[in-house]
């Protein structure tokens, strides 16, 4: 039996071959493979669901109830899945554009033109949507992929890759187009780490420690964010039911995700107001409420906010809530505590709303609108591998578009340098 090491190279190897041919398939045949993969998926899914439920009974002595709402696939999620490959399918192809182009004076006509980046590295925790949505967008934008979810959601994944590959081949593509490792061993992460010759970038997705432990040990370039420590400032002029709505929303529609809200910021001119509903609504919620000094001048009975409380991405039912005197001192604030990622304001005031968008230092500002919807869905894009907070090649959403580079494409009839 092979080694990990020797099955990892083999995995890299086939991925680059498929790569290539990829990478030129025509879109119509691209798309036509990720419809069939959503075809595949509703007809399987029964079978989908009895693998999931084999992996949350796997993991149920160990696991808490968190993780198991992760790893879950409830009706929701499976219909969730189906439809972010229907809408990869739809999306335009994002291959062959011609970024910019020219004629020299001496006739060489220069393009650069968008191309895959070639072979994407997933390494993911729990989420067994994660399995489709990366095939997905990797097929979406001609990469080839490799595969690595959690080892509790092992039995989900294989039957998914499986699914997946069969509608690929129906297509005449490789169906190594998409893989996995063929045991859930850990080495099989390190290795895939050291494919620096077959795989171009590395996309992990989970905790702040799995990120940083892949990004020590990759040998390729990452893909990477490691906080959703995202924000809502209401300003004094907020609407009161818009802040209450937005504020619930981006809380509590799902704890557990890195754009939902852990800290909200209240301008001093509104908060005598603002403050005592929008803590009824969250209570409501069942949310824990941790108030600064001044807070809890306005409100006793709030938890008070310790230093480290500015810092923390809670992902669970747990609210940081600090009053600030004005928009200076809540950009402030947010530039300092904040991870990058998402970044809101409420308000009716069209000036703070631009000074607002143009100052914050975050992948995603908004105004008026839920930091729930800071995804690849609500942007337009379909699905996605997940938001980069980096600065470098993606930043946000990563979805097609963010997974190519560009070649130089030049034309001439005979030109030679002078």
């Amino acid at each position: 039996m092979a080694s990990i090491k020797q099955q990892m190279t083999e995995i890299g190897r086939n991925a680059r071959e498929a790569s290539r041919v990829l990478g030129a398939a025509p879109a119509t045949v691209r798309q036509a493979a990720i419809e069939g993969m959503a075809a595949n998926l509703t007809a399987a899914h029964d079978a989908v669901m009895a693998a999931n439920q084999d992996d949350l009974r796997a993991a149920a002595a160990h696991a808490d109830q968190a993780f198991l709402k992760r790893l879950q696939i409830t009706e929701k999620i499976f219909a969730y899945m189906v439809d972010r490959l229907r809408e990869a399918a739809r999306l335009p192809d994002p291959l062959g554009i011609v970024l910019e182009g020219h004629t020299e004076p001496s006739g060489l006509e220069v393009s650069r033109v968008s191309v895959p980046l070639g072979v994407i590295g997933i390494i993911y925790e729990a989420r067994p949507n994660v399995t489709t949505d990366a095939a997905a967008v990797a097929l979406k934008s001609g990469n080839a992929v490799i595969l690595r979810g959690g080892s509790e959601a092992w039995r989900s994944n294989t039957l998914l890759v499986s699914l997946m590959q069969d509608a690929i081949a129906k297509q005449g593509l490789p169906a190594n187009v998409v893989q996995m490792p063929s045991c859930p061993d850990r080495q099989a992460v390190r290795e895939l780490l050291r494919l620096d010759r077959y795989v171009d970038v590395i996309i992990p997705r989970g905790g702040k420690e799995l990120i940083r432990a892949v990004s020590s040990q990759s040998r390729i370039p990452v893909i990477k964010h490691y906080d959703g420590i995202c924000h809502l400032y209401i300003a004094a002029d907020a609407d009161p039911a818009m802040a209450v709505a937005l504020t619930v929303n981006s809380k509590c529609q799902r704890v557990e995700v890195c754009n939902a809200l852990e800290t909200l910021l209240i301008d001093r001119d509104g908060a005598k107001t603002l403050l005592p509903a929008i803590s009824r609504a969250l209570r409501d919620k069942g949310v824990e409420l941790r108030g600064c000094a001044r807070c809890r001048r306005l409100l006793p009975d709030l938890k008070p906010a310790a230093p480290a409380d500015w810092d923390t991405e809670y992902l669970d039912a747990i609210l940081a809530i600090r009053i600030v005197d004005g928009l200076d001192a809540a950009i402030a604030h947010i530039n300092r505590h904040g991870s990058g990622h998402t970044d809101g304001i409420v308000t009716m005031d069209l000036q703070a709303a631009k000074l607002f968008l143009a100052r914050v230092d975050s992948a995603s500002v908004l105004v008026n609108a839920s930091t729930r919807l800071s995804g690849g869905g609500d942007y337009g894009m379909g699905a996605v591998v997940g938001i980069s907070t980096g600065r470098l090649h993606a930043r946000g959403p990563v979805g097609p578009r963010e997974l190519t580079t560009y070649k130089w494409q030049v034309r001439g009839n005979g030109q030679l340098r002078n």
